[in-house]
């Protein structure tokens, strides 16, 4: 029913593909200009007097951490004044809203490579996390193993599946792990299991061989230390900025874990678990998937969340479905008025019944855990309640344009869902040419 992955993203828990035809290869993000995002923003309102700045920020190769560090460093303010909606591609062409808890003038301080601000107004509140619809894609696949009639032959047909079923699976994307270094989920796990120094080692030493030669370099000598970092005298690498804030903190305080991975950014230490919990729900919608079950209708025990007037899912008024209950639900679902989801495991310890919530279980129970690892006292931003996640992401404006050299896609998700999750069903191909 559904085509088995055989790629390394069956060991973030993507094991499976909604279409088993063969993909068409290629590479996603030759360049930058291949991959563009454009945010379909709620934005606050627009407040003359406001003391907040709120602007639209064009971005090329930009990592939205990075971003941040470098913005609050050239407009000399708290990198915690500067709001945005959400995490976006660094290999990309992105445009998102942003606020700055400043006077508009400081953003003429703002000289850094190929970033572009426009749209400056002033309003009352900031941007924060989860402002936003969603987001529109125009992604360019190049550098396709098939003929063009074969490139046009897979696209239409993931296209009229895509289509057919109502979405795709939906699966955290291999940006939640790490792209070319996979390790995030790794870190959280630990972080989970109370194994502090462990996850500190997991972020600063496990190697990747598509990092550049100097960082290689820098893990190997992190290896060599054996947890005392404060023995590294040598300069890292630009490009290894939160390891810096790491080994910086190990230098003055050797063996302080703990406040090492204090010092990093908020939203990054939440990245940490939440990569965890995002394995975990990967493993659980691939047992679903394994098991035959649909992603776009209800079995009896499957949760299941209705959306609100905007048609946001909402995650506070979960429903079970029961024999007596289903075809009300079923009806909803099939109107696009609820999504069937699975738990994205934490805390608060939901589950589903019948047999997703067995699956769901099972996964947890192999895992060795309890709610109440995910309850992290000396690292309060590790902590997550979790919640639920729909199974199935749907898709609107799907198109495609088949070029000399590949293909264009454009589309829209909504907000929380990964481009690369659809495009997977297109190419099929390694991660790592994402």
């Amino acid at each position: 029913m559904y085509g088995r992955c055989c790629t390394a993203e069956s060991d973030i828990g993507m094991r499976y593909y909604l279409t088993d035809c063969p993909g068409t290869g290629g590479r996603l993000k030759k360049t930058a200009q291949d991959f563009v995002v454009r945010e379909i923003s709620n934005a606050p309102a627009e407040v003359p007097s406001g003391r907040y700045t709120i602007a639209d920020v064009t971005t090329t190769n930009w990592e939205t951490n990075r971003l941040i560090r470098l913005l609050a460093r050239t407009m000399r303010i708290s990198r915690e004044r500067i709001g945005f909606a959400g995490t976006k591609d660094k290999r990309a062409v992105t445009t998102q809203k942003m606020s700055f808890e400043c006077e508009p003038n400081r953003l003429d301080n703002i000289g850094l490579k190929d970033i572009s601000v426009s749209g400056i107004y002033c309003s009352n509140r900031p941007i924060r996390m989860g402002d936003l619809l969603g987001n529109s894609f125009e992604i360019t696949v190049r550098d396709c193993e098939s003929d063009r009639d074969s490139i046009e032959s897979t696209v239409v047909s993931v296209t009229d599946a895509v289509k057919s079923v109502g979405g795709f699976p939906n699966y955290f994307g291999v940006q939640r792990f790490g792209t070319s270094r996979p390790v995030t989920h790794i870190v959280g796990e630990r972080i989970v299991r109370g194994d502090i120094e462990g996850a500190v080692e997991a972020y600063l030493c496990l190697p990747s061989e598509f990092e550049e030669e100097d960082v290689q370099n820098a893990r190997e000598a992190f290896r060599r230390c054996n947890g005392d970092y404060s023995a590294i005298d040598f300069e890292l690498p630009k490009i290894m900025g939160f390891e810096s804030i790491l080994i910086d903190h190990l230098r003055r305080r050797p063996g302080d874990f703990i406040g090492a991975i204090s010092e990093m950014p908020s939203n990054l230490q939440m990245m940490f678990t939440h990569a965890y919990q995002s394995y975990l729900f990967n493993l659980m919608l691939s047992g679903r998937m394994e098991h035959g079950m649909p992603l776009n209708s209800p079995v009896v025990g499957d949760t299941v969340i209705p959306v609100n007037a905007e048609g946001v899912p909402d995650h506070d008024g979960p429903v079970t479905v029961t024999a007596k209950n289903m075809r009300l639900v079923e009806r909803q679902v099939a109107k696009g008025r609820a999504f069937v989801a699975i738990t994205v495991f934490g805390s608060d310890g939901m589950f589903s019944e019948g047999e997703m919530g067995e699956i769901e279980r099972k996964i947890v129970d192999d895992e060795g855990l309890s709610k109440d690892d995910f309850i992290v006292p000396r690292l309060a931003h590790c902590s997550a309640k979790g919640n639920w996640r729909e199974i199935l992401c749907t898709v609107n404006d799907l198109s495609h344009h088949i070029l000399d050299d590949g293909y264009r896609m454009g589309f829209s998700l909504s907000k929380g869902n990964y481009a690369t999750c659809l495009m997977r069903e297109f190419l099929k191909t390694d991660m790592n040419r994402y």
